[in-house]
């Protein structure tokens, strides 16, 4: 983006230094320094810390107007949707005294952009740099077409608050929790464990905590487990003490109370997977594929990995990948994209000419049903491109099986149903120990050289390693949950 804009704005674009060498105070003195002599555009701003607010961060752009600066954000999601009413400016003018309402946008809500916005905001005008006005901040999506501005003390939140009202009173309310633990005070907050905590850096302190005081969070999700708080169940401990058949004190919302109690003893056991039902029900076929599909954000899906196994059609067993490493979005992804739906499709009818089944295997289906219809919209009318229609009866079909939903159903997971935790419990284990879908994205970017990050071919072999071990994993949890072994697994009546 950084090159983008330099072509549009020209000499007019001061870029911060930025890299692992450059320390965050020298990036903030240089931000200073151009602000002080009134840069048009600065790319990659570290500001001025605010030590009485408490404050610090930085931000992808920001552009001067006659009496101060404004922030921009850049992001790899979408920012608007069909319709009217959004506030936008064209690249070539991105100011927010440029902007006019949108005939042909309406504002997606992306409440993380608004306070975002809205700290850069507090900062600048902690250091004197904010323009005169109205607080505004502007945000450049994945398409990178247009700035959408927002008015940060517009009513648009519930209740009539405005974004920086929201920001004031939740960074209020996280400044007082971190003065409390560094004053060594009785904490304002204590852990409890919800489902974005796998992404927080603190998790790993917050998991120890939570395991010594083996808490109640750590088997039932965040709102149900502040509702057995309430009544006194604190614990794992006591609630495995309870009688999963009775009728339970509190109605939960993430699962009946007697799974929440069975869980509790499994947890206790430590044991990973219970069996809800007496017999495994998996839907099997005489061929099979198992699909994974590997994406970079909202920017496109740049492979679909293939297992196909089972009864000989004259086609190769094993695995295969449609993959383009041009960086996303890109038009070759619509190529990659019909080879992928061209041999899917050939597969399902080579099956059925010879009178025998066919069935395509998934882990979580939302991600690639997503991408499918999304790849069928947005490359309509190219060559091998399914229309909605065919990608919907396909997805609609019982040749398309969810992994996901079968254990979801079939088993209670007492350490989460991830496809890293099940799939170990069936005795696979990835080649990477590092293999997960947060590391992909980084690997990913080397391997496409994306946002001037160092072209390393090397991490295209790593990924396609790791999405042929996922659809590999897929394959190993089936034929696991249709084999003997499931009679040894603990069956949740007996707990």
């Amino acid at each position: 983006m950084a090159d983008a804009l330099g072509r549009i704005v020209g000499s007019n674009l001061f870029e911060v230094p930025s890299g692992p060498d450059v320390r965050s105070a020298d990036r903030e003195r240089v931000t200073l320094a151009a602000m002080e002599m009134g840069a048009q555009y600065i790319w990659g701003a570290a500001l001025p810390r605010d030590p009485r607010g408490g404050r610090r961060g930085g931000i992808d752009l920001l552009v001067k107007d006659s009496t101060g600066y404004v922030p921009v954000l850049v992001v790899r999601h979408k920012i608007t949707d069909p319709g009217q009413g959004a506030r936008t400016s064209p690249l070539t003018m991105p100011l927010p005294d440029g902007s006019r309402t949108d005939p042909h946008r309406k504002v997606r809500p992306q409440p993380r952009d608004q306070l975002r916005l809205a700290h850069a905001q507090r900062q600048l005008q902690a250091a004197g740099y904010a323009r005169n006005g109205r607080a505004t901040g502007g945000v450049i999506g994945m398409d990178a077409d247009v700035v959408l501005w927002h008015d940060l003390e517009a009513p648009t939140w519930p209740g009539g608050r405005n974004a920086l009202a929201e920001y004031d009173a939740r960074f209020s309310d996280r400044l007082a929790v971190a003065l409390a633990a560094a004053n060594e005070k009785d904490p304002l907050a204590r852990p409890s464990r919800i489902v974005d905590c796998k992404t927080c850096p603190w998790w790993p302190t917050c998991d120890r905590d939570l395991k010594q005081g083996r808490d109640v969070s750590l088997v039932v999700r965040g709102e149900d487990a502040a509702a057995l708080r309430k009544i006194g169940l604190s614990t794992v401990d006591k609630l495995a003490e309870l009688d999963p058949s009775a009728e339970g004190p509190v109605q939960l919302v993430g699962m009946p109370f007697g799974d929440a109690v069975v869980l509790a003893r499994a947890w206790l056991r430590d044991l990973t997977l219970v069996r809800r039902v007496p017999e495994m029900k998996v839907p099997r076929a005489d061929v099979e594929v198992d699909v994974d599909m590997e994406s970079f954000g909202d920017l496109g899906a740049y492979m679909w990995g293939c297992l196909l196994s089972g009864k000989d059609i004259d086609e190769e067993h094993g695995y295969r990948a449609f993959v383009t490493w041009d960086a996303l979005p890109c038009d070759d992804e619509a190529r990659s994209f019909a080879e992928f739906w061209t041999w899917l499709t050939g597969i399902r009818l080579r099956a059925k000419a010879r009178g025998l089944s066919f069935r395509a295997y998934c882990y979580n289906e939302l991600a690639e049903n997503r991408w499918l219809l999304a790849s069928a919209e947005r490359f309509a009318g190219k060559p091998g491109i399914p229309t909605i229609a065919q990608v919907k009866e396909f997805i609609g079909s019982d040749s398309w099986v969810d992994l996901f939903g079968i254990v979801r159903e079939q088993f209670l997971c007492a350490h989460g149903k991830g496809l890293k935790v099940i799939a170990p419990a069936a005795g696979f284990s990835w080649r990477d120990p590092e293999a997960g879908g947060e590391n992909s994205m980084r690997w990913y970017r080397s391997a496409v050289g994306m946002n001037g990050d160092e072209l390393d071919v090397d991490q295209r072999q790593r990924l396609l390693w790791y999405n042929e071990d996922d659809v590999r994993a897929t394959h190993r949890l089936r034929e696991w949950m249709t084999s003997d072994a499931m009679s040894r697994l603990p069956f949740a009546g007996d707990l």
